[in-house]
């Protein structure tokens, strides 16, 4: 029989990582379906996997329940449901809302006594979570999915904002999948998005950030060499540009293909490149007209790592500067890029123009990365540890597909 869990003090702002979310999980802050409990490798240096649940909903359009449960807006907006337990075909531009196997029980503030909680056995106990600040949570498509170019977001019950979720929720969680290159095959448990708890919330300053830089470089430029203090660029963040440069016959992009056969997210490296993909190769002057709503992929002219004590996210790009979204995937875990003698890993970005052809060019600057630090450092973090699919990587589609 488990040990039984009593008190829990969180002492320090910051992310979550793995070891916490493991127990908040064994004191029924983070649950599961019973008949599919949480597992051990769905738990990440700074976040948890959240898995598909049983049965999708094809609805008329995608909403907000700011007054409403999400089966309520379900209700009124569903179209037809089906059960994926066994598999099936999301269609591409169509929008589908699954309840997800997974639901949260967050306290509604900090220094909260929890009753009634159930700790993996049948006895009930009392539990006693004493924290600093309000316990929050912030959901964030997988790399892989945004790599698909399937559009996700978590909806949470009279919520006005999506991803956010707030001090206090108790409750299921639901997924918007909708998928927009290509259809795709879903199947119970399978996993496109991740959530991470947050102690508080406290972003690294400018400051705060080209500090941690001098010492523990976190940007490599194309030589591999740490970007100086008067050439890395911050604002609430730190900036990083788009890589359109290459020698002649080098790909530097790929555009998704239309008209495709559907993707069967359980098949890992299994799709032939050219039947879903264009190749960009480099061009003489290293700039490209985007076509609008077209999909492309492309990576980040810098490296970046993330050391062991912070986490950071890529932040939406700000349509002030062109009618483009950047990127469906934002979390980086701890450990990304390796350490300092790794040099580093390129972001790869998922690019959309709205609207208006719009061109690009090699060193534009594309998005920022925001650094939060860790509430303590990860148990372990990303890499060749945990079978990290993206770990070094330069320019590198999703991973089921053939890798060169």
């Amino acid at each position: 029989m488990p040990e039984t869990i009593k008190e829990v003090q969180l002492r320090t702002k910051g992310i979550l990582p793995v070891q916490k979310l493991k127990m908040l999980h064994k004191l029924g802050i983070i649950k599961a379906n019973p008949d599919y409990p949480i597992e051990e490798n769905q738990f990440q240096p700074n976040s948890i996997d959240l898995r598909l649940g049983t049965k999708a909903y094809r609805v008329r359009c995608s909403f907000l329940p700011e007054n409403d449960t999400v089966h309520d807006k379900i209700d009124q907006l569903e179209q037809y449901s089906f059960s994926i337990k066994d598999g099936a075909v999301l269609e591409q531009n169509c929008v589908y809302i699954i309840p997800l196997l997974e639901s949260l029980e967050l306290p509604p503030s900090n220094h909260t006594v929890q009753k009634g909680l159930f700790n993996g056995d049948a006895e009930e106990t009392e539990v006693n979570l004493g924290t600093e600040e309000n316990l929050s949570a912030k959901a964030n498509p997988k790399s892989s999915t945004g790599r698909l170019d399937v559009f996700t977001r978590v909806i949470t019950d009279y919520s006005h904002r999506f991803e956010e979720i707030n001090p206090g929720y108790k409750g299921k969680l639901y997924l918007e999948v909708v998928p927009k290159s290509f259809s795709i095959k879903v199947k119970t448990g399978q996993r496109l998005n991740q959530l991470r708890v947050r102690h508080g919330f406290e972003v690294l300053k400018d400051q705060d950030l080209l500090r941690v830089h001098g010492a523990d470089p976190l940007l490599f430029n194309e030589d591999r060499k740490p970007v100086s203090m008067e050439k890395i660029k911050v604002n609430q963040g730190l900036f990083m540009s788009v890589n359109l440069k290459g020698g002649e016959g080098e790909i530097i992009g790929y555009k998704a293909k239309k008209h495709n056969n559907y993707i069967d997210l359980e098949n890992i490296g299994h799709y032939e490149v050219d039947e879903f993909w264009e190749p960009i190769y480099a061009q003489h002057k290293d700039r490209l007209i985007l076509e609008p709503e077209a999909f492309y992929i492309f990576a980040s002219k810098e490296r970046i790592r993330v050391p062991a004590h912070l986490a950071c996210e890529m932040i939406a790009y700000d349509t002030g500067s062109g009618e483009l979204r950047t990127h469906y995937a934002g979390f980086f875990d701890s450990g990304f890029g390796g350490s300092i003698e790794d040099k580093g890993a390129r972001a790869v970005l998922e690019v959309r123009s709205h609207d208006v052809p719009f061109m690009i060019e090699d060193g534009q600057t594309m998005f920022s990365m925001q650094f939060e630090p860790n509430a303590e450092r990860p148990d372990f973090v990303y890499g060749d540890e945990i079978e990290s699919n993206y770990q070094g990587q330069d320019l590198k589609l999703g991973k089921h597909f053939k890798q060169p």
